[in-house]
């Protein structure tokens, strides 16, 4: 970390939220509150003065996302960027059509931006503004392939949209092969996870960047529009920033960020190698320390400093928690919608576990030491959240393979024992990592078929019934998961995965005894 920073926590591993402010955006910040404070649009000489700066800041930006200095404009955030590109990109191309295309797995500015172009809507004169949108899966690795990226343009194909590098799990995407595929069609990417840290994807029609996430003040966005594009503003006229982003530009704040671009890309080229080879280690070490564990994202064409893991049987929040007192700070799922109940869409579009996944950010100058005690910690801090739930989970392999755990494969005694629970009474269990009682789930078996009923129940514990009882079924017989809330569908498959069960499919809950809710059907192979 930059010396002088200075954070509230013992250790900042979630750079990938937010950079601390760079020295060098610190001490321009400083000098630009005294010099530049002047509407630039004047020409009395401060007004000249913050223009000169204004100026030299946008020739800066530019020259490291390698285009004209005219062609960028600076928005309030990187959210703000990515809604006037992806509208103003739209509005621009009305003629060619109102289909958007984008993949599964942008950041939500774009989604959200995608389902208000997608809702129909009045418009003056009598029109209907909006269209169509068209979401191109990933696979498990969170990347796009070129060519089925490129299948889903049509002729009425206005814009297209595809992340550099995803903010969850770090994967870099094909974004210069899918470029050379797009044709005519704009390509607007969304490069605030990658630019300053490495080089900007050839390709790109537009693009938005957002300078708190490389360490500068918060309140920046950049917006860089080709030349050539079709771009029309999708808000009233203003003259400021080549008409695009209305308002009063915040001058000292814009040449703090690009003081801080700079010097980060001069950083990136001495420190990119380093922050590879810690997060190598950590991806390599975590399975091996920690069992039922699955390191998420693509191994190899991702970012250096960024890297995700996913804890079967574990509450994302609570895990975060003890890891907070422990003195880590880190994040999980995304950072946009870690404050709400629903799943992660990126970890949901990748097929992989969404709950208990942990993202780690290294910033420039993280310590080997600290990922060192990182490590030490994490497998105590896991097994502590775990300890309630009363599984028995043997230790992984030294290749980070685990041992399927002996909760199941209950037979004999132990299974009647437990059958006989049930027809008396559901057993009580401990919520994840509070130690406050809940009811376990209650089964009843048919022959070949256990009914578990989870509902009224929160992620991960669905799950962990499903592996605490799935013994209690032959090979080659079926649990049936009845549950309500919505992450189920995606951890129940994710689980079949990751312990090597077979997934059937999913069903109405009514035809298996619920009220409400679904059934997800699991076949036990081993």
């Amino acid at each position: 970390m930059h010396p002088g920073v200075s954070l509230n926590v013992t250790v900042y591993f979630d750079v990938a939220s937010t950079a601390p402010l760079h020295p060098v955006a610190r001490q321009a910040l400083t000098a630009a509150l005294d010099e530049g404070w002047a509407d630039p649009a004047r020409l009395y000489r401060s007004g000249r003065q913050a223009r000169m700066l204004l100026d030299a800041a946008r020739e800066t930006v530019a020259e490291v996302l390698g285009c004209r200095a005219d062609e960028i404009s600076f928005t309030a955030s990187g959210t703000q960027a990515v809604q006037l590109g992806v509208l103003g990109a739209l509005h621009g191309n009305r003629r060619r059509g109102r289909h958007l295309v984008h993949s599964a797995v942008e950041h939500s500015s774009v989604l959200h931006t995608a389902e208000r172009w997608g809702s129909p809507r009045p418009e003056a004169g009598g029109q209907t503004a909006g269209g169509e949108v068209t979401v191109v899966p990933v696979d498990r690795q969170g990347r796009v392939d070129p060519a089925e990226f490129a299948a889903s343009l049509r002729p009425d194909t206005a814009l297209a949209v595809l992340q550099s590098a995803n903010h969850e799990v770090g994967t870099v995407q094909p974004v210069a092969e899918t470029a050379a595929r797009c044709g005519e069609v704009p390509l607007l990417v969304d490069a605030a996870q990658s630019a300053g840290r490495v080089d900007v994807p050839a390709g790109w029609s537009l693009l938005a960047a957002s300078a708190h996430k490389w360490g500068g003040p918060a309140g920046v966005g950049v917006l860089a529009v080709r030349k050539g594009v079709r771009y029309a503003s999708p808000l009233p006229a203003d003259e400021r920033e080549g008409g695009r982003v209305p308002g009063f530009v915040n001058v000292p704040a814009i040449v703090a960020a690009a003081a801080s671009l700079r010097a980060v890309r001069a950083e990136a080229e001495r420190e990119n190698a380093r922050l590879h080879e810690l997060v190598e280690r950590i991806r390599a070490r975590v399975p091996r320390l920690v069992p039922e564990v699955e390191v998420v994202g693509d191994p190899v064409r991702r970012l250096p400093h960024l890297v995700t893991f996913s804890c079967l049987y574990v509450d994302g929040e609570v895990l975060l928690g003890e890891l907070d007192r422990a003195g880590f700070a880190v994040s999980s799922g995304s950072s946009c919608t870690s404050s709400t109940l629903t799943p992660s869409h990126v970890l949901a579009a990748m097929g992989v576990l969404t709950e208990g996944n942990v993202r780690v950010s290294l910033p420039f100058g993280a310590a080997e030491a600290d990922v060192e005690r990182f490590l030490a910690v994490l497998p105590e801090v896991v097994a502590g959240v775990r300890a309630p739930l009363g599984l028995d989970l043997a230790p992984p392999s030294a290749a980070g393979e685990v041992v399927p755990p002996r909760a199941e494969g209950r037979t004999g005694a132990e299974s009647e024992e437990r059958q006989a629970t049930d027809e008396g009474g559901s057993a009580g269990a401990r919520s994840v990592g509070t130690g406050s009682e809940r009811p376990e789930a209650s089964g009843r078996i048919t022959g070949r078929l256990l009914v578990l009923d989870a509902l009224g129940k929160r992620c991960p514990l669905p799950v962990i019934e499903l592996a605490n009882r799935i013994g209690e079924v032959p090979v080659g017989g079926t649990v049936a998961v009845l549950a309500d809330d919505e992450a189920a569908r995606l951890d129940v498959p994710a689980w079949c995965g990751m312990r090597g069960q077979e997934y059937l499919g999913e069903a109405p809950a009514a035809e298996y005894g619920g009220d409400r809710g679904s059934a997800y059907l699991v076949r036990r192979v081993s």
